[in-house]
């Protein structure tokens, strides 16, 4: 074996589950294989930033990998073959983070989210469409045309203003942004798919696999474009004869409690992640990227959290921070109240109360 070799073998991952921001040049992506090459159009411009967010999520994370290697590889391959990941994991261990990790390290903006509940449907995640909305205001609009159009006849008044377009009552959902033709792709977060109807995982199958979907309503209509608004705040997208498709597809992150089994279709067109606790080193590194620092108690708390992780009980990320974060309060004392208040943060989350 040359020297050259293990170099060469690192090539092929673009991500190290750092989630630190790239510095000056954009990472490169891994070449798309030829059956997942979209041709969307007309190419959006790169999408906003939501640094906010992604601090809440991770704090500011420095060099230390927040999952173990088998995991990174995982990603890495969903990242090559342009398939979703399907993150499995106790509640609070970072499925959802991990979304955030991805969208940061890699630069790929702000992250859509699509939170699943039981009345979910697919078309809540591809786009709304307003009816109402637009049959008020095309009314308002003919009742001003009618009224300019009396004032006009005496006044000598010219044309009046151009109807409400159906494009400003459609909004593209989630999963509708994510899937637009962007130059780089979209993160797409899609939380706890396993609270939803049972229909909805098949009804994804279409969407994953094509990369593109209709909006009917504007399919129907007779212009050429509509310019409709997204889930980015404020950012609208032209969308041409009804029809979305991606140019790159989306990096899709879909997470599950295991509160129901998939089906073999949807699972054959994901990658399956099962995410592990946060080592003890991974886990010191979170507490110090939210809270800019080690605090004195941060080692024994953290070694008190995997020790009862160990014994079988059910844990989350975010009761440890609390409990080191209690704890680096100036006048907090670990006395017997104390100590109950923290025995309360880090209580067994599979036990109830």
């Amino acid at each position: 074996m040359s020297g050259s070799e293990p170099a060469e073998a690192e090539n092929w991952r673009v991500f190290r589950a750092t989630g630190a921001a790239p510095r000056g040049t954009l990472p490169p992506l891994p070449p798309v294989p030829p059956w997942r090459r979209f041709r969307g159009d007309p190419p959006q411009p790169p999408p906003p930033e939501d640094e906010e967010s992604a601090t809440r999520r991770l704090g500011q994370v420095d060099a230390v990998p927040q999952l173990d290697g088998e995991s990174t590889d995982i990603v890495n391959a969903a990242l090559l073959l342009r398939r979703p990941l399907l993150v499995t994991g106790s509640p609070g261990v970072g499925k959802s983070t991990l979304a955030y990790l991805m969208a940061r390290e890699l630069g790929l903006g702000r992250v859509l989210e699509w939170n699943i509940v039981s009345r979910t449907t697919l078309r809540d995640g591809l786009y709304a469409h307003d009816a109402l909305g637009r049959a008020q205001a095309i009314a308002a609009w003919r009742a001003g045309l009618s009224s300019a159009g009396a004032a006009g006849d005496a006044a000598g008044a010219g044309d009046g203003p151009p109807p409400p377009t159906i494009g400003d009552f459609i909004t593209l959902g989630p999963l509708g942004t994510a899937l637009l033709p962007y130059e780089r792709p979209r993160v797409l977060l899609v939380d706890e798919l396993d609270k939803s109807d049972i229909d909805l995982p098949n009804d994804l199958l279409h969407v994953l696999e094509n990369g593109s979907y209709d909006i009917p309503e504007l399919v129907r209509d007779t212009q050429e474009s509509a310019t409709v608004h997204t889930s980015d705040p404020g950012v609208h997208a032209v969308v041409r004869r009804g029809r979305v498709e991606c140019r790159e597809f989306p990096v899709v992150v879909i997470t599950s409690n295991g509160e129901r089994e998939f089906p073999a279709a949807f699972r054959r067109r994901c990658l399956p992640l099962a995410m592990r606790t946060p080592s003890r080193e991974q886990l010191l590194a979170i507490v110090e990227s939210h809270l800019r620092a080690r605090p004195p108690d941060a080692e024994a708390l953290v070694d008190l959290f995997v020790k009862r992780i160990e014994a079988g009980g059910m844990h989350s990320l975010d009761q440890l921070l609390n409990a080191v974060q209690l704890t680096s309060a100036g006048t907090f004392r670990a006395d017997e109240g104390g100590r109950k208040l923290l025995e309360m943060l880090l209580r067994d989350l599979a036990k109830g109360r």
